[in-house]
């Protein structure tokens, strides 16, 4: 007799997983493992397999004081946390407002919450840049922080409300009757229950974050360095080598944010059940 976890594994073909593993090859191993030869590549010309000088020039380069990679990696880390914590307090509420509540106007404003991911990000910062100039927070990290914001918790928000919209509240209200009050029935009834969908939300916040350019750029000013800013120049400079070790240390938080993210998944099979109903 077939069992259940066999009858679920046989859901999905043979040929899928082979399909999935083989993107996943082609689509991200392949990228990263290019960029590492490049980035200890001192001379690689066409049509040449590999390179033909190799060097730690680049790594060297990445490393000091002159590259401001290290200074942009830790503006970049800071400004993501930053946003991810803003993006909790903020879309928590809004979150099981819209998850859990029916109210009128909830299609307006689940349209509106939709808008920074279809408006171009460019557009909305140019709008809001003068207000940012009046209110002084140019040029700082709580108003990059905001400007992030914009296009990060539509995300954040429609994941949690996917969450909230199967959340039953019955342990909560049972923890009420027996004398909890609101911050024990959150921190030992709500947040272990919604834990797995908070923890993929932070981490699709976090990854936008870590990921912006032009809204940095422009309400940055240029002097809040972030490692975007400190890419891209190299990106259409020329100096392959550079830019690939500067890509591997832009992508190796990311990774390692998925990584911690996936394998904290996998040890709760319920970690995803809250998704599907919104």
């Amino acid at each position: 007799m077939t069992t259940e976890p066999e009858k679920r594994t046989g859901l999905v073909p043979r040929w899928a997983r082979w399909t999935a593993v083989t993107s996943i090859v082609v689509f991200v191993v392949v990228p990263i493992s290019t960029l590492v030869v490049w980035s200890f590549a001192f001379r690689w010309n066409f049509p040449n397999i590999l390179p033909t000088e190799w060097g730690l020039r680049a790594w060297s380069y990445t490393a000091s004081d002159s590259s401001r990679v290290l200074e942009g990696l830790w503006n970049s880390t800071k400004l993501a946390l930053l946003v991810t914590g803003m993006a909790i307090v903020v879309g928590l509420p809004a979150s099981r407002a819209l998850g859990q509540h029916e109210f009128r106007g909830k299609s307006t404003v689940e349209w509106l919450l939709m808008m920074p991911i279809i408006v171009p990000a460019l557009v909305a910062t140019m709008g809001i840049h003068q207000i940012f100039i009046r209110l002084r927070l140019t040029e700082t990290l709580f108003g990059v922080a905001l400007v992030h914001l914009i296009p990060a918790i539509p995300y954040f928000v429609l994941v949690m409300a996917s969450v909230f919209a199967n959340y039953g509240t019955a342990l909560e209200e049972t923890a009420r009757t027996l004398g909890a009050n609101r911050y024990r029935v959150f921190r030992y009834v709500t947040l272990p229950a919604i834990s797995s969908g908070l923890l993929v939300a932070s981490m699709f916040t976090f990854l936008i974050s870590w990921g912006q350019y032009v809204t940095t750029l422009l309400i940055g000013g240029g002097t809040f360095v972030t490692l975007p800013l400190v890419l891209f120049p190299f990106l259409s400079g020329g100096n392959n080598s550079t830019a690939a070790a500067i890509s591997l240390v832009f992508v190796a938080p990311a990774i390692v944010v998925l990584v911690l993210t996936s394998r904290q998944l996998s040890r709760d099979s319920a970690l995803m059940g809250g998704f599907g109903k919104l």
